[in-house]
């Protein structure tokens, strides 16, 4: 009984697994995205582009405070490269793998201290 039960469940197996879709592969289609978005916090973007061989885009950011970053990045055959630009505090100029980072923060111990705001007190703690 048992062996039968066996049988007929590896029987089903075969079967199953007989019955598969063809896989179809489609050549890569271009495309086009981008946004932006604003409010009292500050400003987001990104926007990219792709012709199925090479990727070019760009992101970033502004915070209420006046710190920014900005990123163009490639990415094809010869693999990723990106430009940062960007004053956060604790960055430098330096170039590390494919990246270039151009900074023109402060450059000093502490980093960038901010808006100092009186913390908000919360009830029940």
């Amino acid at each position: 009984m048992i062996s039968q039960v066996f049988i007929l469940a590896a029987l089903a197996v075969t079967v199953i697994a007989n019955l598969h879709e063809p896989v179809y592969h489609h050549a890569p289609q271009p495309y086009k995205f981008g946004y932006s978005v604003k409010d009292k916090h500050g400003e987001q973007h990104r926007e990219e582009a792709g012709d199925g061989h090479a990727v070019q885009g760009s992101y970033g950011f502004t915070d209420n405070r006046g710190i920014h970053r900005q990123v163009n990045y490639v990415a094809d055959k010869a693999g990723f490269r990106a430009q940062v630009k960007t004053n956060e505090p604790g960055t430098a100029n330096q170039n590390p793998a494919d990246v270039h980072i151009i900074s023109n923060a402060p450059y000093g111990h502490g980093g960038y201290a901010g808006v100092i705001e009186a913390p908000i007190a919360y009830a029940g703690y």
